[in-house]
């Protein structure tokens, strides 16, 4: 129940978490699960079960929660649980670190993608997440995604069908970016994106012991993100405000 309104409803999203990440993000409040690769291995028919199993309590989706090192195993589960009866929306929940060819395999299979958008500035991507080139990754992979599936689609309950749905992260001192995020979003993707400008960011494992990011955010960085938001354009916002 801790995903946005559209994923969880009030039936709860099926969050199924893999361990390890494409990212090495140094502020990750996951850092236990997404820095250690050393994890119980699922079979396919495994993951399979736990898929049908949330379908039956009731999970209005299946969220594959950091799934870009793992596309092929979920692959092979989901064709299992698909001929055994899944029909619920599909979400990629990813942390926008995409090669578009991987995604491109993926077209027709995922109902829902939602990418983080971390940062726009691809020197704090290296540093902070040691991801060179981030965002030009981002960049494409959010394209090709909204290619696939378009702006967000709702029910009359407010539940999400199908289409993209971007995280952002606001950071202390803007090394995030906000600003450039919001409007590439508003001018490149579409001003009906929905965006989650999300303010819990706290420090974590190393980013303790930077003073760029060894902060929370204030009130003040969180309205100002907002206004850029709206500023560009955008006007389906997630947000406390």
């Amino acid at each position: 129940f801790g995903e946005e309104a559209p994923l969880v409803g009030y039936s709860g999203s099926g969050t199924i978490f893999f361990r390890s990440c494409n990212l090495l993000c140094s502020f990750c409040q996951n850092y236990d699960i997404s820095h250690d690769p050393e994890g119980g291995e699922v079979a396919p028919k495994e993951l399979a079960v736990m898929m049908l199993s949330l379908q039956r309590r009731g999970c209005h989706n299946i969220n594959f929660v950091t799934p870009t090192h793992v596309v092929p195993q979920i692959l092979q589960g989901l064709l299992i649980a698909i001929e055994h009866g899944l029909i619920v929306p599909l979400v990629y929940n990813t942390g926008g670190y995409d090669k578009v060819e991987t995604l491109k395999i993926l077209d027709g299979i995922f109902d829902i993608y939602m990418p983080d958008f971390k940062f726009w500035d691809a020197k704090w991507a290296e540093k902070f997440c040691e991801a060179p080139n981030y965002r030009k990754i981002a960049v494409a992979a959010i394209k090709e995604m909204h290619r696939q599936v378009g702006d967000l689609v709702v029910d009359e309950s407010g539940i999400a069908l199908k289409g993209l749905l971007v995280r952002h992260l606001i950071m202390p001192n803007d090394v995030a970016g906000t600003r450039e995020i919001m409007e590439f979003l508003a001018e490149k993707i579409s001003k009906d994106t929905y965006v989650n400008v999300m303010d819990q960011y706290h420090p974590c494992g190393k980013a303790m012991r930077d003073e760029a990011i060894n902060r929370r955010i204030t009130r003040t960085e969180y309205i100002n993100a907002l206004r850029f938001a709206k500023e560009a354009g955008l006007h389906r916002l997630d947000s406390l405000l």
